[in-house]
């Protein structure tokens, strides 16, 4: 919806507002806010509220700590679940004293690459994201345990899926905050599930995707559960994906679509898949950006670990959906909840930008199953595998020009001096699979 900020203040006033949080997301995709009393609402409509950067993962050093919160009007929203002193929330852009964007804010970062495709001549980036999330018993003191809360499987239904009620709530909760919700359902995977919403522009997705975490984690807690976006919790069963279905436009115009293609996919749609193909290992760091994420991204949990396409067949990166026409799109299968969905769709984007400039040849598609392949046999069909860890990942993005530029040097560094320090944590730590199998061996 629209507002001015005479709405704002009005409905802030016959709704009994008393707080406002004024969100904002660092550079790890972790979602912060300061929180004002209604009396400070004007100044913040103003742009006036100020906050110390330099305690926010990824911003500024401590000599250069004032930053300004210009908030999306947009984005206006009353908590659903906060009836005594209602607290309402707008997610914000983070401006310099100087008045100019900061280059390390993650919203801003995917504001430039869409002004990219802008000058290309594409007026929107429409993205339909697809976040799973696991439901986590709780113990007496409402830490999270390792029990799952049921176990239902794909489409199962209550007694199975006892995860039914708090999934129902989510849903309602969405769409009192303005959500499209199109399906809910139980995930593979006991304890799994996953609520699909209507496709929106790159920001306005990028900022549901926030709120639907907000959202899912806080309804959970009532329910007496902990819900988690972490990708692999647990071994030997399926872990959570966050497709992005994605297609871009000129007006009202689909340009992904072409109806004299076999395929009903346009010249544009295949140069983008080509680009989207070309960078992902690149890119990975990003959509995939814990040590975590590569513990998902292995064969025979049905997450993509190869870097293909096809116009059916799930086990390639990338799937064409069958709709055409306007739904005409991209399914890019290998992000994870746990990325900075602006980030993501930023370098997603990135590339197959590059793709449709270069105007870069499409592979053919796989339309076999590619986890019953032998590595011969994907030598032979030139399909690259997604990078196998963290490192890797992180030493395949610092070389990509492309997707190095999408971040900017500020967010870049950051983002690759934090991940450093994660992956070296990991690697020195010692696990208690390493106990189990060497300390009676040796």
């Amino acid at each position: 919806m629209s507002f001015s900020k005479e709405d704002i203040v009005r409905i802030a006033k016959e709704e009994n507002v008393r707080f406002i949080r004024l969100q904002f997301t660092d550079l790890l995709g972790t979602i912060k806010n300061v929180e004002i009393p209604v009396s400070q609402l004007e100044k913040a409509l103003d742009n006036k509220m100020m906050f110390d950067g330099s305690s926010i993962e990824g911003y500024v050093r401590i000599e250069e700590s004032d930053m300004y919160l210009y908030p999306d009007l947009s984005t206006w929203v009353i908590f659903p679940w906060v009836t005594d002193n209602r607290v309402a929330r707008m997610i914000c852009d983070v401006y310099m004293p100087d008045g100019t964007p900061f280059a390390g804010d993650p919203r801003g970062i995917l504001k430039r690459c869409l002004n990219e495709a802008k000058e290309m001549g594409f007026t929107a980036m429409n993205v339909g994201p697809e976040p799973e999330f696991f439901l986590f018993r709780t113990d007496e003191k409402g830490n999270p345990t390792t029990e799952l809360n049921d176990q239902g499987g794909y489409f199962d239904l209550a007694p199975m899926d006892l995860g039914e009620n708090c999934r129902r709530e989510i849903v309602l909760t969405l769409e009192e905050m303005g959500f499209e919700v199109e399906a809910s359902h139980h995930e593979v995977a006991y304890g799994q599930h996953e609520i699909d919403f209507k496709y929106a522009d790159a920001i306005k997705a990028a900022d549901q995707i926030q709120t639907f975490k907000l959202v899912v984690k806080t309804v959970a807690r009532q329910h007496g559960l902990h819900a988690t976006f972490m990708p692999k919790p647990l071994f030997g069963m399926n872990g959570s994906g966050m497709h992005a279905h994605q297609s871009l436009f000129k007006g009202e115009e689909n340009m992904f679509y072409d109806e004299s293609d076999s395929l009903g996919l346009s010249k544009t749609a295949r140069y983008y898949m080509a680009g989207i193909l070309k960078h992902a290992r690149a890119f990975a760091a990003i959509t995939n950006p814990t040590v975590n994420s590569y513990k998902r991204l292995v064969p025979g949990y049905e997450a993509p670990c190869y870097v293909a396409w096809s116009a059916s067949n799930r086990s390639p990166m990338i799937r064409i959906p069958a709709s055409r026409g306007l739904s005409t799109r991209v399914e890019v299968r290998n992000p994870d909840p746990a990325a900075n969905p602006y980030l993501a769709l930023a370098v997603m984007l990135k590339a197959g930008l590059d793709g449709i400039k270069r105007k870069l040849d499409l592979p053919a598609p796989i339309d076999r199953n590619i986890y019953i392949m032998s590595e011969e046999e994907r030598i032979e069909e030139g399909i690259p595998s997604l990078p196998g860890d963290l490192k890797e990942a992180l030493s395949e993005m610092i070389r990509s020009h492309v997707i190095t530029e999408a971040l900017g040097e500020h967010a870049l560094a950051h983002f690759y001096e934090l991940k450093e320090i994660e992956w070296d944590i990991y690697r020195t730590q010692v696990h208690e699979w390493e106990r189990a199998q060497y300390m009676t061996l040796y």
